[in-house]
C-alpha cells in the first residue's frame, strides 16, 4: 500500500466531506433544524451543472455559478414553504416535511433527467500533478482550496461582521432576537439559501470524481450527518476537523480492510464517539467555535 497516496485520497476525501456539510452545520448550529432533503438538494446540484454544461455548451465555471445560484434559490423556497414550523421550532414536524421534500426533489429528478448515470465533464478532472510517489488532479486540488476559503469565510463572517452576530443572536434565542427589532425570518432565510449554495456547490467540485444518479443523495446525506455530529452539532471548525479526520479514516481502512464496510466503520466510530464522550458531541455553546 502506497501509505502517501492514500492520506493524499483522505484529505481529498475529507475536504468533500467537510464541503458537502458546511451548510447543514450552519443551519443547525443558527436554527437548530435538520435538513433530510440536504442530501438531495446536493444531488440536484451536480444535475443542474452537468445539464448547463450538457444541454448549453457553457463552460465548467458557469455551471459551477449556475448550480451556486439555484442551490441558493432552492433552500430560500424550502425555508418560505416551511416557515411557520420553522419559527416554531418544531423539530419533529420539520424533519419530517424535509424527508419528504427530499423525496419530492429526487423525484423530479428522475423525471427530468432519466435514470441514467451522468458524468459532470470539469476539464481540470483531466489534468494530473504528480509530486513523486503521490498524484492528484487540479480539480482535487481545486476541492481543498475553495472548502479551506469556505470555511474560513464562513468562520471569519460569523465572528468579524454585524450578519455573523445577527446569526448568533438567532441561535442563543430567536425570541429575543425578534424584541431587539430583527426580522428573524429573513436571518433564517438566508441560512437556507446558503445551505443550499453551498451544497449546490460542493456538489458541482466534487461530482467529476463519481457518477451522477438521482439516488446519490442518500450517501450523502448519511454522511454528512456523521461529519455534523462528530464535529460537534453547530461547530464550523468542528465540521472541518471531522471531514477531514473521516476523509483519512475512510481512505486508509479502505486501503487496509475494505472500501464496502467504510460506512460501517464511519458508523461504528461514531457510535462510539457518542458513547465515550456524549458531552462533547452536544450542540451548547458549539457554534460558537
Amino acid at each position: 500500500m502506497n501509505v502517501a497516496q492514500q492520506l493524499v485520497n483522505g484529505v481529498i476525501i475529507g475536504h468533500a466531506y467537510a464541503l458537502v456539510a458546511v451548510g447543514w452545520t450552519l443551519l443547525l448550529g443558527a436554527a437548530r433544524l435538520v435538513n433530510f432533503g440536504h442530501g438531495q438538494m446536493y444531488m440536484i446540484g451536480a444535475f443542474v451543472a452537468w445539464w448547463v454544461m450538457a444541454a448549453t455548451g457553457l463552460p465548467y465555471p458557469v455551471a459551477v455559478v449556475a448550480a451556486v445560484l439555484l442551490g441558493a434559490v432552492l433552500g430560500a423556497v424550502m425555508q418560505r414553504l416551511f416557515l411557520r414550523l420553522t419559527l416554531s421550532q418544531d423539530l419533529v414536524s420539520l424533519m419530517i416535511v424535509t424527508l419528504g421534500f427530499g423525496q419530492a426533489l429526487e423525484g423530479a429528478a428522475g423525471l427530468a433527467f432519466g435514470p441514467k448515470p451522468q458524468t459532470l465533464a470539469s476539464p481540470f478532472q483531466e489534468m494530473s500533478v504528480h509530486l513523486g510517489p503521490v498524484w492528484f488532479t487540479v480539480q482535487d486540488a481545486i476541492l481543498v482550496s475553495a472548502t479551506i476559503l469556505v470555511f474560513a469565510g464562513l468562520y471569519l463572517a460569523l465572528h468579524r461582521s454585524w450578519l455573523g452576530a445577527a446569526v448568533r443572536m438567532v441561535a442563543e434565542d430567536p425570541r429575543l432576537t425578534t424584541l431587539g427589532g430583527l426580522r428573524v425570518s429573513r436571518i433564517y432565510m438566508g441560512i437556507f439559501a446558503f445551505e443550499g449554495a453551498a451544497v449546490a456547490f460542493a456538489a458541482a467540485l466534487v461530482a467529476p470524481r463519481t457518477p451522477i444518479l438521482t439516488s446519490m443523495g442518500f450517501d450523502q446525506v448519511v454522511m454528512t450527518f456523521v461529519v455534523v455530529v462528530l464535529g460537534g452539532i453547530g461547530s464550523v471548525l468542528g465540521s472541518y476537523v471531522a471531514g477531514l479526520g473521516i476523509g483519512l479514516f475512510t481512505a486508509l481502512f479502505g486501503a487496509l480492510v475494505s472500501p464496502a464496510y467504510t460506512t460501517a466503520a464511519v458508523f461504528a466510530l461514531l457510535i462510539a464517539a457518542m458513547v465515550l464522550r456524549p458531552g462533547a458531541l452536544s450542540a451548547s455553546g458549539s457554534f460558537a467555535r
